[in-house]
């Protein structure tokens, strides 16, 4: 792939260039010194898992329980993670790996395959085109931020390209809803009867971001729609990893229990309870969300530890959950006022990710999970991160970077 130049290196070039005989002048040293501010951020856990995770032509690794294969959600991740750290070239990278491999080099007509690597034939290639449309929505979210905070416009010119893209082929009307987001293109409608979706492919930070390029879109019934599936799929203040919603007439549906599925929230579902944590307290569906997710809380308050798994219709829990859960709790716990639980779990959860770190895993494929929680969960309530309430990023270097646009 071609490496892409540094943004840094051309915009102070150019400046300079600009500025011409006024080089001279007494506030060029502190340009110059806020320029110095733009370098990567210091992030030692990001740093070590990406020199490790990272192939240097940006494809991430052990992102698949499947050995040798590589995942959009994985790529889309570590986008979002090198924007948070301020690492434009490492972004760049794996940008550039995920344009060219997983949409053919054309955001406008293919959406990103969710799985590519090598094959029982040997081969190296795309080995499930369908698309999941959590990591679609997160790669155009990064591209939009990137071109805001890196003034890239080359970043925003794909992001709209994948995002029209998104519109015609993921966006459905549903009987007695409206607009929601199938999870992929391929396999989730039952004959315009039934369809599967998942909550936690639609973090609420996301949409508001969507609705705020595109104010006409669907995004903003998108995200009433994801509260209103929450809200009628959680009678016990759980959310199940996949939820159903059946037509009952022309003009009627409901949400249900998949019936594929079953009622199980687990390994999926414990990222609502992260978006919803991240959503800013200021967007109108913060409070009823957290509301409506009580019951992660109340388990909480009465084990000191995340349930693995729980059957959402009847409030049943098993097992412990490994450290990235807590992780993925942490803004929830701050978001429900629980700071003396959060702080107790940050704790334990920052020593556990040293220590995955630290220490070669048998199964990376099993760290990457716990560490990508865990490295959300931390950043956030470390303030490398937050979001604001139309969803864009508010990111701890951004006022002390000349290049970044605040709005």
């Amino acid at each position: 792939m071609n490496r892409a130049a540094s943004p840094r290196r051309r915009r102070v070039v150019g400046l300079l260039g600009a500025l011409g005989g006024l080089a001279a002048t007494p506030w060029l040293p502190a340009l110059a010194a806020t320029q110095q501010n733009c370098t990567a951020q210091d992030w030692p856990a990001w740093q070590s898992w990406a020199a490790a995770h990272v192939q240097d032509d940006g494809r991430v690794l052990h992102s698949s329980l499947l050995p040798n294969h590589t995942t959009s959600e994985g790529q889309s991740y570590h986008m979002l993670l090198a924007l948070i750290a301020n690492d434009a070239t490492r972004f760049a990278k794996v940008w550039n790996w995920t344009l060219h491999n997983m949409l053919g080099n054309d955001p406008g007509k293919i959406l990103p395959g969710w799985l590519w690597g090598q094959g029982s034939d040997g081969k190296w290639q795309m080995q499930d085109a369908n698309s999941a449309s959590d990591a679609d929505l997160w790669i155009v979210y990064t591209l939009l931020e990137a071109a805001r905070l890196w003034q890239r416009p080359q970043y925003r010119k794909q992001a709209l390209e994948l995002l029209d893209n998104i519109e015609a082929k993921l966006v459905v009307d549903l009987p007695g809803l409206g607009k929601m987001l199938l999870p992929g293109p391929q396999g989730f409608n039952q004959r315009n009867a039934l369809w599967t979706l998942n909550p936690s492919y639609l973090p609420l930070p996301l949409l508001r971001r969507l609705q705020k390029e595109r104010p006409n879109g669907p995004w903003q019934q998108l995200a009433d729609n994801t509260l209103r599936m929450i809200q009628g799929s959680a009678p016990r203040g759980y959310v199940a990893d996949w939820v159903a919603y059946r037509m009952l007439t022309v003009q009627s549906g409901q949400f249900q229990v998949d019936p594929a599925k079953g009622d199980l929230g687990s390994y999926d579902a414990i990222r609502v309870y992260l978006w919803a944590g991240m959503t800013s307290p200021r967007d109108p569906a913060a409070a009823p969300l957290l509301a409506a997710l009580d019951g992660m809380r109340q388990s909480l308050a009465a084990t000191g530890v995340p349930p693995e798994k729980v059957q959402v219709t009847t409030g049943a829990t098993e097992g412990q959950a490994p450290f990235g859960f807590s992780a993925a709790l942490l803004p929830y716990l701050v978001a429900k006022g629980e700071t003396a639980m959060a702080a107790q779990l940050q704790r334990a959860v920052t020593q556990q990710l040293e220590n995955g770190l630290a220490q070669p895993d048998p199964r990376p494929e099993i760290l990457y999970y716990n560490v990508m929680l865990g490295l959300f969960g931390l950043g956030w309530v470390e303030k490398r991160y937050q979001f604001r309430d139309d969803g864009t990023l508010n990111l701890s270097w951004e006022k002390s970077c000349a290049r970044a646009v605040q709005r």
